[in-house]
């Protein structure tokens, strides 16, 4: 397409020549926009998987700190004049009844769970006029 120069008025162009001018510019800006989200879609993954990593190690040191401390518990229970084994099952039986309270809490937070009832109803209530044929109330295309 031809493209206004500095000398050349616009008025001077036809209206073909316009409209090439005008669809290569919105084309250039799409994809200058286009580039633009991947370089800041890369800098963003870039930092999410060096985020992810770091939550991984602070995840291993945090179990290993869990289990340090359990141990250091039963030992205190042996102190206290506990037989090591009771102490031990003592511990464990805690972990058990915390796993056991955080299954109910992760169910109850489950059961709440509604599934994007407002995205679903709003996606049928935009494809439904899609889906008439006309004036007539038969569907023209079947999802």
């Amino acid at each position: 397409m031809t493209e206004a120069l500095p000398g050349e008025r616009i008025e001077d162009k036809s209206v073909g020549a316009l409209v090439g001018m005008a669809s290569k510019n919105v084309s250039n800006l799409v994809r200058a926009e286009m580039d633009l989200a991947k370089m800041e879609l890369k800098a963003d993954a870039k930092k999410a998987a060096i985020s992810s990593v770091m939550f991984t190690i602070a995840a291993v040191m945090g179990g290993i700190v869990v289990i340090l401390l359990s141990i250091s518990l039963a030992y205190g229970l042996v102190g206290l004049g506990i037989w090591h084994w009771a102490a031990f099952l003592i511990v464990a039986g805690v972990y058990v009844v915390l796993a056991g309270l955080l299954m109910w809490i992760a169910r109850h937070f489950i059961k709440k769970i509604e599934g994007a009832k407002r995205t679903r109803r709003s996606l049928k209530d935009d494809f439904t006029p899609l889906r008439r044929r006309g004036d007539s109330d038969t569907p023209e295309l079947t999802a």
